[in-house]
């Protein structure tokens, strides 16, 4: 009886609206990238074995959890939640229907001319391979990874479209598109009658705060949800930073963007002075609250106006649980003023002119 009463009092989390859809998805996404089935994730990043994957899988969902977000160049990522959602399925034949499995398209798949892009010929290619590797019958939310300036846009809108209207995936979105580019897609299928995007997948965080000079009004005044992506900035939110460093921790996501170049989040670009306030104001905000570092930069972006849900990682059991905590705890007004004022950007032209 004690067990399950103190079952009863797990908090677990809440859920929103994604957009301007009836779709409702949980406060936090889980994030695949780092999940696999052989130890390595998309880009050559370093991964959680299969096993400590799978029980992260279980543990977001036993915490509330439904939107699971994974895509085809993930490494094997698609491959184990296939896995898991059959063996889940197997006691429960509606377990697979109680999630918001995304997945996305567009990346190199292959060495061939075909074998990227936004063709038709490639997007049902990969929403075929992705179905097959998911071992489920649809994709809630397929999105397009990256805009495709070699491939009509009308192509890639209406195959988008075909393959809503045929079942095999209920909404769209995109990721890493500016707002031209999504207002020149919403406004086409507008004209057309076809499915619009619904959400937007891009890079924002305390670190990467050019997401709101013009891609959030967007999202706000279209009804686009906003699912961030790297709300930790590969790992510099994390806790595992802090002022005085000289190079980043071995086998971290910093030291790998190093090593590939990736100036997001790799060392040589980032170990800056705004960064470091920024950490400093983290662990300072994080005493007060009792809570940790990774908690208070996520929760900071779940309060943020237009945000439906950060997309969490980890590569660990431990960190995930940790990372989830961010949806126990609320900041007051004066941690997000401070936080806002800590991580403020020079605004280039023409973004800082009236403001």
């Amino acid at each position: 009886m004690s067990e399950k009463k103190d079952e009863k009092k797990v908090q677990k989390m809440k859920y929103k609206r994604l957009g301007g859809t009836g779709l409702k998805v949980s406060e936090l996404c889980l994030g695949t990238m780092t999940f696999s089935t052989d130890g390595k994730g998309g880009w050559g990043l370093p991964a959680a074995n299969e096993s400590e994957s799978i029980a992260m899988l279980d543990r977001f969902v036993e915490l509330g959890g439904n939107f699971i977000d994974t895509a085809d160049v993930y490494g094997t990522s698609e491959d184990l939640i296939g896995k898991w959602l059959a063996k889940r399925s197997e006691s429960n034949p509606k377990f697979r229907d109680s999630l918001v499995l995304a997945t996305k398209g567009r990346n190199p798949m292959g060495l061939g001319p075909n074998d990227l892009g936004l063709s038709r010929k490639h997007i049902l290619k990969a929403v075929e391979s992705s179905l097959k590797r998911l071992q489920t019958s649809y994709i809630d939310l397929y999105q397009v990874h990256r805009w495709d300036a070699d491939t009509p846009l009308e192509e890639t809108m209406s195959t988008l479209n075909d393959l809503v209207r045929c079942g095999k995936v209920r909404y769209i979105g995109c990721s890493n598109f500016t707002a031209r580019q999504i207002q020149k897609s919403l406004d086409l299928c507008k004209a057309k009658h076809w499915e619009p995007f619904v959400c937007l997948q891009p890079q924002y965080s305390l670190m990467c705060r050019a997401t709101e000079w013009d891609l959030m009004d967007t999202c706000t005044e279209e009804g686009l949800g906003c699912i961030p992506w790297s709300p930790l900035a590969g790992g510099w939110l994390s806790g595992a930073f802090k002022r005085g460093m000289k190079e980043p921790p071995k086998e971290s996501r910093v030291q790998w963007a190093e090593a590939i170049g990736w100036k997001a989040t790799d060392w040589t670009t980032q170990a800056e002075e705004r960064t470091w306030k920024i950490i400093d104001e983290l662990f300072k905000i994080s005493e007060e609250i009792k809570a940790s570092v990774a908690q208070v930069a996520l929760r900071w972006l779940m309060q943020q106006p237009g945000v439906t849900c950060p997309i969490v990682g980890a590569k660990s059991l431990k960190h995930l649980e940790d990372n989830l905590g961010a949806y126990k705890i609320q900041l007051t007004d004066d941690h997000m003023k401070r936080l806002k004022d800590i991580s403020e950007m020079p605004r280039p032209y023409p973004y800082g002119i009236g403001r």
